[in-house]
């Protein structure tokens, strides 16, 4: 996900958004604790993707 492609997007969608990632990224947790995680890489975009957002969530309450 692309900071451009956030910055488009309106509060209600990036909180949507926000709360989607933070679901995920609690699944993903949990099935590298489980040792059943296939994409390992994927932890780190989720993670990068939440800070994204609430990078721009920030901005656009200055």
């Amino acid at each position: 996900m692309k900071a451009i492609d956030i910055r488009v997007k309106t509060q209600d969608e990036l909180d949507k958004e926000l709360a989607l990632l933070k679901k995920e990224q609690f699944n993903l947790r949990f099935q590298r604790a489980m040792s059943q995680l296939e994409r390992t890489a994927r932890v780190k975009e989720v993670r990068r993707d939440i800070a994204r957002i609430k990078t721009i969530i920030r901005e656009n309450a200055k």
